[in-house]
């Protein structure tokens, strides 16, 4: 992605305020519904004393920290550091782009439901893909970031309900 791109991207937001508030509060929106519904999801298999409980709680949370961890090795820089823009989604952060985490986690828990409750994590999984999208309009991430913290979320959650 190229400064170019970027400003071609968001040209139609940027000359409607509207969008980009509505860009803005779509991606808090989404980031909290994933960030709700997992909880809920984990309540609801303790309750029901759901044998999967167990893989539901630790593939997220281990597949996380390595995720935090190589992040934090690799510290790729954001767009609005390495390229001359001016992001839509405000942030300070420095580096630890690549994988974006937004992304990824969304990816796993989608995985989390859709071994659980299936046509919930079809939903989410598409939840991932806007929240996917919003993140590099947003200006926060490159697309290699959002694609990678996808696959990588898929990957985990494969490895994590598929193959234990």
């Amino acid at each position: 992605m190229t400064a170019q791109q970027y400003e071609a991207w968001t040209r139609p937001l940027r000359k409607r305020p509207f969008l980009t508030k509505m860009l803005l509060r779509i991606n808090k929106a989404l980031t909290a519904l994933v960030y709700v519904a997992y909880p809920l999801l984990l309540l609801v298999l303790l309750l029901q004393n759901d044998a999967r409980f167990l893989s539901v709680l630790l593939t997220p949370a281990i597949s996380f920290v390595l995720v935090s961890v190589s992040r934090s090795r690799v510290n790729a820089p954001r767009p609005y550091e390495q390229l001359d823009i001016q992001p839509l989604i405000h942030k300070d952060t420095r580096g630890h782009s690549f994988p974006s985490r937004h992304v990824f986690s969304s990816a796993v828990i989608s995985c989390a439901f859709l071994y659980t409750f299936s046509r919930v994590g079809m939903v989410l999984l598409l939840v991932t893909a806007l929240l996917a999208v919003i993140r590099v309009l947003g200006g926060v991430h490159f697309p290699r970031d959002v694609i990678a913290g996808f696959g990588i979320g898929l990957l985990a959650g494969w490895i994590g309900f598929v193959l234990l």
